[in-house]
């Protein structure tokens, strides 16, 4: 077991290798940190979305700005779009799984807001929809997806697509890349390290 444990982590290792060495990839990086730091700084708000692990992962990066990541600093305009369990469900029921993130951009959204979509295979319908409605008011779309960028990479504005189709070691690459955003946004607008 514990040669299978070290497998694990070496995969892990490998793709964040791979996300390291790719130079488009951490250019894309640093233009998504760039948009973010200027959108909270012109008053807008971060919108984040995904589905099963890919909204855990929302919830955790929207937490970082809104509360903390490294400094007590003010609280940054940020929420996954997910929480609100009431609002979930009748939108699911009345019109459709399909449509619980588009309704509530089109009804909390404005241009020069950013979404970030969550989906490791790029495919996921709520997701798309949710990005479309976006881009029509005016919004910055962002998707962090698996190596192909699926279906969203035609439709968003900038594709952090981790060099990987393994599910978990997306994710955790997932959950470094906005890491990576949250300590430069920070630093940036509240002049810390």
């Amino acid at each position: 077991m514990q040669q299978k444990i070290k497998s694990i982590l070496q995969s892990s290792i490998d793709t964040k290798q791979k996300v390291l060495n790719d130079a488009a990839l951490v250019e894309k990086i640093e233009t998504v940190t760039s948009l973010i730091a200027k959108a909270f700084a012109n008053g807008n708000k971060v919108l984040f979305c995904g589905n099963g692990g890919s909204a855990a992962d929302a919830q955790h990066l929207a937490a970082e700005f809104s509360g903390r990541f490294y400094s007590d600093r003010d609280p940054l305009p940020s929420e996954a779009l997910h929480c609100n369990t009431s609002y979930i469900t009748a939108v699911a029921n009345d019109y459709g799984y399909d449509q619980v993130y588009s309704r509530i951009i089109k009804g909390s959204g404005k241009g020069g807001d950013v979404l970030v979509g969550l989906s490791t295979s790029g495919n996921s319908v709520n997701i798309i929809k949710a990005l479309e409605e976006a881009r029509k008011i005016g919004m910055i779309t962002v998707v962090l997806s698996g190596e192909t960028g699926g279906k969203m990479k035609d439709i968003c504005d900038h594709l952090l697509n981790v060099p990987s189709n393994d599910t978990p070691r997306i994710q955790e690459s997932h959950i470094t890349i906005g890491h990576i955003i949250c300590q430069l946004v920070e630093e940036e607008l509240f002049k810390t390290k």
